[in-house]
């Protein structure tokens, strides 16, 4: 059983999985970041591979990859960086990117760099499911990587069972076809989130996009199995002189209640 599985089994619901920018704030931070948020209650770390042209993500995540990028962050900076990081890192990692720079790295390569370390699974939202079936689902099942799929509430109900046929590890509902950081209306996610449900999926649903405070988390949770964070904690980090007390206070506010 995997990481992710594992997580699963143990915690139904309110599995909080938190959003990060490799080499953001500094260049040498990611793994400073990464146990800070081990330490004060992430579930998941989903670690963003910076990319010049991030289609999904808005504003606040695009400018802490323009930083990254300036810091010098790579592919190969990175696995670099989590070389050993198990001796301290035990949740589940995700590294969420765009197909262009890990074709630039090579895709065997960049899955079994990745697996090495080891990282649990991928989110690459412009790799499309008919790619994935025919060419690179293989190699990434081959080194034991999970698949993290995303569907939208205009996904046809056939498309996200099909989606969620490919998917492993989670489906990754985004609360609403629009980038990362928009304000949304709860109302009509939990209605979403309500039909989610009523399909029973193969896999946990864990809800993105918009989801920044204790209300949102606990709002997204109801139909779900948990939530994804990431614009609220890069902007928290933004001006952070001290990430382990930024951390612990931005998630303390949205789990500490929980405990």
């Amino acid at each position: 059983m995997n990481r992710l599985e594992e997580l699963f089994q143990q915690k139904k619901s309110k599995v909080l999985n938190v959003y990060c920018t490799a080499g953001f704030p500094q260049p040498d931070s990611t793994l400073t970041v990464m146990k800070a948020l081990q330490d004060n209650g992430a579930d998941i770390i989903e670690l963003g591979m910076p990319y010049s042209d991030p289609l999904a993500d808005g504003p606040v995540i695009q400018a802490s990859g323009t930083k990254a990028l300036q810091n010098g962050m790579t592919i190969a900076k990175l696995f670099a960086q989590l070389q050993g990081c198990r001796k301290e890192i035990y949740v589940p990692i995700l590294l969420m990117g765009y197909m262009n720079p890990v074709l630039q790295y090579g895709f065997e390569k960049f899955c079994q760099h990745a697996a090495d370390i080891p990282v649990d699974g991928l989110i690459l939202p412009d790799l499309p499911e008919h790619e994935f079936e025919t060419e690179y689902g293989d190699t990434i099942h081959r080194y034991g990587l999970d698949f993290v799929f995303l569907i939208t509430p205009e996904t046809s109900e056939e498309r996200i069972k099909k989606l969620d046929t490919l998917s492993t590890g989670f489906l990754y509902a985004v609360s609403s076809s629009s980038t990362t950081g928009n304000k949304k209306d709860f109302t009509e996610v939990e209605k979403y989130l309500q039909r989610l449900q009523s399909m029973n999926l193969k896999n946990p649903v864990l809800v993105g996009f918009g989801i920044k405070d204790k209300e949102t988390f606990e709002s997204a949770s109801k139909y779900s199995s948990g939530a994804i964070i990431g614009t609220a904690y890069i902007k928290a980090l933004e001006h952070s002189d001290n990430i382990q007390r930024t951390t612990k206070e931005f998630l303390e506010a949205i789990v500490k209640a929980e405990d």
